[in-house]
């Protein structure tokens, strides 16, 4: 394996013939792939492309999967810190911990932060993620920064909110001033892309949200906020507004193909029309309904009326493939069992809004998110001669079951060898794990962080759950 990473590791192009690639049509035997200039540049029958490229020696790869890396819709970078505290804890933790936690971060926190959370994304297969946006006093750079070295593609949101839910609050003008340069900063960055974020729609004013959502369509970027999440954002409002905040949304005509929602658990048969009418796009985020949320995105229904998603972690576990399996059995679980339904969207559902649904939603189909030529060199090595995938007769059922990041061989992003075997291999991660570990407790301690339980072991001792 050692021959085979160095291989991998070494510059020019790269002609690969794995035992089976993943095709926007399904996954496919003989095979063969060139990697040039960070593009996928040639793929077609294993003897065409030796034909087309005598030059090249092929790296035979009989025992892997080549597939694209995932696509994370929707996390946040700057929570790597904290993601330990929050077990347990009931809905709207960002209140009470994670605009805390955000909001004290120095920039170098900020950094060691964002490149946990990056070399975790890239462990768990995902070659791109999108970040909401971090909630610390002017310290975008420093998660750029971490992105970068670490190699994983990003979608960077800049926080909007003119209205609170951030560690500073500046002028509208000024915030839009300071977006304007946030999307001139990254317009021509290969790797990462940026986008507008507001927290939540009842965090800025009607006048801000509809100038973002038009900024960000007027560039070409995404604009994020969270939605529909819990019961009592939609109830705040209601009470704010006259409005749920789709409609809400709807009504100040800033939804649309630019936007992508966070959440939209709690939706109406008339949000659903909405998000339909106006090609508004969804992260749906399963982990983090059975962590903490009030209910289920109904994502199959979502697929069958043609609306936008993919799947995203919310920052809580960076495993591309147990978030597809959370995902369809929270759709098996949520409506399934009450319908007889005892498919749930067929695994190649799941792996498309993974990969490239989920590039779709995040604003990036023409860059990345499929094995196809001319895209970006973003995938996955699979290592397949493993127990759970022998013997194998439906092999995209298998990874969203079976599947797991410890069978990831190879992460590549923009055409480089990033990890391998779950390691980064042009940087010391060992030593950002120190530094973490040295660090964290004294970031935490000078958070404003207010937790409703005590840790496990303590609660445990009160006599709870016994």
């Amino acid at each position: 394996m050692t021959a085979i990473r160095e291989q991998l590791s070494k510059a020019g192009d790269l002609f690969l013939r794995p035992g089976q690639v993943l095709l926007p049509e399904g996954p496919r035997a003989g095979m063969g792939v060139v990697v040039r200039a960070g593009t996928f540049h040639r793929i077609g029958t294993a003897e065409a492309v030796a034909e087309e490229f005598p030059g090249l020696t092929p790296l035979d790869l009989p025992d892997h999967f080549l597939m694209p890396g995932f696509v994370d819709t929707h996390t946040h970078l700057t929570q790597s810190l904290g993601k330990a505290l929050v077990f347990g804890e009931p809905s709207e933790i960002f209140r009470r911990i994670w605009v805390p936690l955000e909001g004290s971060l120095d920039e170098r926190m900020v950094y060691l932060s964002a490149k946990l959370a990056a070399l975790e994304c890239l462990r768990g297969g995902f070659t791109t993620a999108v970040d909401a946006g971090t909630r610390s006093q002017g310290h975008v750079g420093a998660l750029v920064r971490a992105a970068r070295e670490t190699g994983l593609r990003s979608v960077v949101g800049f926080i909007c909110n003119d209205l609170g839910g951030t560690a500073q609050v500046p002028e509208p003008d000024v915030i839009l001033r300071q977006a304007e340069e946030h999307l001139a900063a990254l317009r021509d960055d290969p790797l990462i892309h940026p986008s507008l974020a507001i927290s939540i729609p009842e965090a800025a004013s009607d006048t801000m949200l509809k100038a973002v959502s038009d900024m960000a369509a007027a560039a070409g970027v995404v604009f994020q906020t969270h939605v529909n999440e819990h019961l009592v954002a939609v109830e705040r409002s209601l009470v704010a507004r006259g409005r749920r905040p789709i409609e809400h949304l709807a009504h100040l005509g800033a939804l649309g193909p630019q936007v992508l929602l966070a959440h939209s658990t709690l939706v109406t048969p008339h949000e659903l029309n909405l998000l339909r009418e106006t090609g508004t796009a969804v992260a749906y985020n399963p982990v983090a309904s059975l962590w903490k949320g009030n209910a289920v995105a109904p994502a199959l229904q979502m697929a069958a009326l043609g609306i936008r998603f993919g799947l995203g972690t919310d920052g809580t576990r960076a495993d591309g493939f147990r978030l597809m399996d959370a995902g369809e059995g929270l759709q098996r679980a949520g409506f399934g069992l009450a319908t007889g339904d005892s498919s749930a969207g067929g695994g190649w559902l799941w792996l498309d809004h993974a990969t490239s649904a989920a590039a779709d939603a995040a604003g990036l189909s023409g860059i990345t998110g499929a094995i196809a030529e001319g895209l970006a060199a973003d995938f996955l090595l699979v290592d397949l001669d493993r127990p759970e995938f022998t013997p194998s007769y439906d092999l995209s059922w298998e990874l969203v079951r079976y599947g797991n990041r410890d069978q990831i061989d190879a992460v590549f992003t923009d055409g480089r060898l990033r990890l391998w075997q779950g390691w980064p291999v042009d940087w010391d991660a060992r030593a950002l794990l120190a530094e973490v570990r040295g660090d964290a407790a004294a970031a935490i301690a000078k958070a404003p962080i207010q937790r409703i339980h005590p840790l496990s072991e303590v609660y445990r001792g009160l006599g709870h759950y016994k």
